[in-house]
């Protein structure tokens, strides 16, 4: 079978190519030029740059496998780095790299795949593939190693893009990978992790790069004065911009109080950040948008899940109450702490993934907290 590799310059990607030729596959490097750095200020994440292009390159010359570099530049931008600027600018905390894997890696990138006779897009992704025993279609199941488990990022695949999806390190822990990696001398073996969001130059929070950003974009950054207020309305201070803060975020707000103060709620139209203690950050209910359920079938009556809202974030038992039109409504079995509009919302069930959306709304100390505002 002739299988594309996405291979970023990492070790888990390489060796995803490596395991996939060991077992016989006819396997293709693709590796995607996604931002050009040179207008980066100072050093850059450790992902999708030259560097890491260079590295890939290497990598596929150790195991004799042709390499191509993909130019997505404009994909990226307008599917992935757009909706984050746009998205932090409205309030929320986004995540750039779920847009990644389903608008460009799992789709243009798959396309480009599928051009040159690839049956399949395999990634360096700690997570799993399997198939359901009574429907026979495939289902996304967390990473065996749970301590690097990336499910949360995936759960806005579509069916097809399953079905095309191969995660060859799912089943290994990392040091299993660095191992594998060792044992055929690729130079990425001991690379040290990205952990940075690769077009945001390192060292540059995520406000500043949405501050720089938008013009570009002809997104308007906001014009009224920035206010921070408790939930009762009282002023407590100023800031530079909305888009700076997010919910649960306590370091930076500038506030001299008694008690640790967080953000519970962020309104871009008037500018204001509302700030409130612990209990005030916690939440019952959330509303979820735009849901999306990797085996094909959205679920018509309410069913039971373990619910992940963040992507280290503990699993909690809920409801989930579908409202037929793609939405949902999330009731928790107990408070949970910082659910952040913009962020995924994602239905577990042992260790396969339901499905998940966005989060839109979502109840704080009693009261609603909305995406565009409280």
């Amino acid at each position: 079978m002739r299988l594309a590799v996405a291979m970023s310059g990492g070790v888990d990607s390489s060796v995803a190519a490596l395991l996939l030729k060991e077992e016989g596959h006819d396997v293709v490097g693709l590796s995607m030029q996604l931002w050009d750095h040179a207008a980066d200020t100072g050093r850059t994440g450790r992902c999708c740059t030259l560097d890491d292009l260079s590295d890939a390159r290497r990598v596929a010359w150790r195991l004799e496998i042709p390499h191509y570099v993909v130019n997505l530049e404009e994909e990226f931008r307008e599917e992935v780095v757009r909706p984050f600027v746009a998205s932090y600018l409205d309030g929320e905390t986004p995540i750039p790299c779920s847009a990644c894997n389903a608008k460009v890696k799992f789709a243009t990138l798959w396309d480009r795949a599928r051009a040159m006779g690839c049956e399949g897009v395999a990634t360096g992704h700690y997570a799993r593939v399997g198939i359901d025993g009574a429907t026979r279609r495939p289902v996304l199941k967390k990473g065996a190693d749970a301590s690097k488990d990336q499910s949360y990022f995936l759960y806005d695949l579509t069916p097809e893009q399953l079905r095309a999806a191969r995660f060859p390190v799912g089943e290994l822990t990392k040091e299993e990978v660095r191992a594998h990696a060792r044992r055929a001398r690729l130079p990425t073996a001991d690379k040290k992790e990205s952990q940075e969001i690769c077009f945001v130059p390192a060292g540059t929070r995520a406000g500043e790069f949405v501050e720089n950003a938008a013009p570009a974009f002809g997104l308007p950054l906001p014009t009224v004065p920035g206010v921070v207020e408790n939930a009762a309305g009282e002023r407590l201070g100023a800031h530079a911009g909305h888009f700076r803060f997010t919910v649960g975020q306590r370091r930076g707000l500038g506030l001299a109080a008694a008690e640790r103060m967080y953000v519970i709620a962020i309104d871009p139209e008037a500018n204001r950040v509302v700030v409130g203690g612990g209990k005030e950050l916690e939440t019952s209910e959330a509303d979820v948008s735009s849901l999306r359920f990797p085996s094909g079938e959205m679920p018509a009556a309410p069913f039971r899940a373990e619910i992940r809202v963040r992507h280290r974030a503990p699993e909690v038992p809920a409801t989930v109450h579908p409202s037929g039109d793609g939405d949902a409504r999330v009731v928790f079995d107990r408070p949970v702490r910082a659910v952040a509009p913009g962020q995924s919302c994602v239905f577990y069930r042992g260790d396969i993934v339901l499905g998940g959306g966005v989060i839109a709304k979502h109840r704080n100390g009693g009261s609603d907290r909305e995406r565009r505002g409280a």
